[in-house]
């Protein structure tokens, strides 16, 4: 900085030339040195509180717009969330085919409070405990005497629970609209249906997400804002789906039986009409998950999907099909079905140790042989029959619209010996659900094309892929209506209706995995109708079945689970639409006779 010196020789010299007095031009300079000192100071000091009056300015209008939007959030309990981010409330239906409902919202209330607003504590404390019993008083008393400034009471009350509430005339207990799940046929479909539950929420609105089932599969498009909320079409018939439970459930009852399974599936467009596991719940309600024990053994585990089990001599027809497919055998081909025969150390038997001897390839199916299968199965071979159950669907979980489907993964053996290839001919050594069932005879009824089981409404057939021929596939059709007519099935049939199908009764392993259980069995019935030009696959599976109406107690599918499907069968087609066979007979020969002899 260069100053300006006070007394310059440039104006002293002059002044005193001229007699004037120096000292006067220094007082001058003093001055104006000290009047450009206080405008710089004063021109600081200005920047200075302008600043200062901005930030103030700047802090204050944060601090209000931040009360605005305090006084404009809902009293809900701090959580991690977007802030501002809204909460979607609403949920398409769901229904079945025709368009019932099966799942809709239902409009209701929470109950909340706000303890520091409420003037007598103890009074709404007793009344609250006399509204709802599973609420303690000491702690509603606690919460309302303590320094919180929110409390959930309830997320959801019934109308009359509200207006009990609101008698009680505490203006610290507030209400706040929901929107909850409600599905109004109870335990019918519970396991399709899932159920649905709360995410985020808040005093003003709730998320409603699925749990389970088609809920959480489909928990997306059911709350797409861009869906219009346009229901979710099934391709359940509810009326069918309550015809299977009904029948199914008497039939669990009758066969004493642990559990029950049933898939109906059309065999062109893989739409499952019905599908049904018990014991069931009521998704209104669902229970909790069990921590300990077996799955299996709660409500919750649905066993058309997750039940992995040996399907036994369902699979026969598959050893058969596939042989024909490959040109070795024919349904006249003579197999040689009678003992001894050991395969890799181990003698393979027969139900009540019978002796088919040389019989054709159709009565290995009739009669259930399963050295006459084990003998098919080792001319095809471990790899092409791995092949062949690969294309039916047999080595992963079925891609189905639940949630649960993803854990009913097959069960395979770890190496695939010629026991293997053997005891898999006849359903034991491969564990798999009652859907993959379904699929594998959907393709012998359907002519030879896999096609995907599916829960949603399909608009035509599907394009499956073959895995067999048409040829193929008749002959198959022919050994299982054979089964009905003269076989172990003979008491799946319906008058009217055509039915055609293979009975299947496996041991059950031990939980331990300690072998197989001496006196519980998993028991199965596959069938199709009309068995002449099959319309649908229907799958029956009992869990420790025990038929007590003889001397001795009978547990073969033959007894069990054959007499439920026939039962199912009379019930829901005339509900599927089709037509019954009236036989006819021959009319007898009328005489005429008159009453006076003419």
């Amino acid at each position: 900085m260069i100053r300006t010196p006070l007394r310059p020789l440039a104006r002293i010299l002059p002044a005193r030339a001229k007699g004037e007095n120096p000292d006067a031009i220094e007082r001058e300079n003093i001055r104006l040195r000290h009047e450009a000192m206080r405008d710089k100071a004063r021109r600081r000091a200005e920047g200075r509180l302008l600043v200062l009056g901005a930030t103030f300015f700047c802090a204050f209008a944060v601090i209000g717009l931040r009360m605005g939007v305090l006084a404009q959030t809902e009293p809900a309990e701090p959580r991690t969330s977007a802030a501002g981010a809204g909460i979607l409330a609403q949920r398409a239906d769901i229904v079945d085919r025709n368009g019932r409902i099966l799942a809709t919202n239902f409009d209701t209330h929470s109950l909340y409070a706000q303890p520091q607003q409420m003037i007598e504590p103890e009074k709404a404390a007793k009344a609250l405990v006399q509204i709802f019993p599973d609420l303690k008083e000491e702690r509603l008393l606690k919460d309302f005497s303590g320094k919180r400034k929110f409390l959930w009471i309830k997320k959801k009350i019934s109308p009359e629970q509200m207006q009990a509430v609101h008698d009680i005339g505490e203006p610290g207990l507030l209400f706040g609209p929901r929107e909850m799940r409600l599905y109004p046929n109870g335990t019918l479909a519970a396991h399709v249906l899932g159920g649905a539950g709360f995410g985020r929420e808040g005093v003003h609105a709730a998320e409603v997400i699925g749990v389970a089932g088609i809920e959480k599969y489909l928990d997306d498009r059911l709350r797409d804002p861009a869906q219009n909320h346009q229901p979710l079409t099934l391709s359940l018939d509810l009326p069918v789906q309550a015809a299977v439970e009904r029948v199914l459930a008497g039939g669990m009852s009758i066969m004493n039986a642990k559990g029950a399974a049933a898939v109906l599936m059309d065999v062109q467009t893989g739409e499952v009409l019905s599908i049904a596991s018990l014991p069931d719940f009521d998704p209104n309600d669902r229970p909790r998950a069990l921590v300990q024990g077996n799955p299996a053994d709660s409500p919750l585990f649905n066993r058309a999907v997750q039940g992995v089990y040996e399907l036994g001599s369902t699979f026969k027809i598959f050893t058969t099909a596939q042989a024909m497919q490959l040109g070795l055998v024919s349904p006249t081909t003579i197999i040689d079905a009678s003992p001894p025969m050991r395969v890799g150390g181990f003698p393979i038997g027969e139900f009540n140790r019978k002796n088919y001897g040389q019989i054709s390839v159709s009565d290995v199916i009739v009669h259930s042989s399963n050295r006459g299968t084990g003998r098919i199965a080792l001319g095809i071979g471990a790899e092409r029959q791995q092949e062949f159950l690969k294309s039916l669907g047999f080595f992963k979980p079925v891609d189905f619209e639940m949630i649960e489907a993803s854990g009913g993964q097959p069960l395979l053996p770890k190496r695939w010996t010629d026991l293997s290839t053997v005891t898999i001919s006849y359903g034991h050594g491969l564990s798999s659900t009652p859907l993959h069932l379904a699929a594998g005879y959907a393709a012998i009824a359907n002519g030879g094309r896999y096609v995907r089981p599916t829960l949603l409404k399909q608009d035509g057939p599907q394009e499956g892929e073959r895995v067999m021929s048409a040829a193929v596939a008749a002959a198959s059709r022919k050994m299982l209506r054979e089964v009905v007519t003269s076989g172990t099935a003979s008491m799946g049939e319906v008058p009217g209706y055509k039915v055609g199908g293979k009975t299947g009764t496996a041991d059950k392993p031990k939980e331990n995995g300690g072998g197989y259980y001496e006196d519980k069995v998993i028991a199965t019935f596959a069938s199709m109708f009309p068995a002449d030009d099959p319309k649908y696959v229907l799958i029956v599976t009992l869990d420790e079945p025990v038929e007590t109406s003889g001397d001795k107690p009978r547990r073969t599918a033959g007894w069990t689970a054959v007499p439920v499907s026939s039962e199912i069968v009379a019930r829901v087609a005339p509900l599927l639409g089709l037509r019954p066979e009236i036989e006819h007979t021959p009319v007898a020969d009328i005489t005429l006779t008159s009453a006076d002899g003419d």
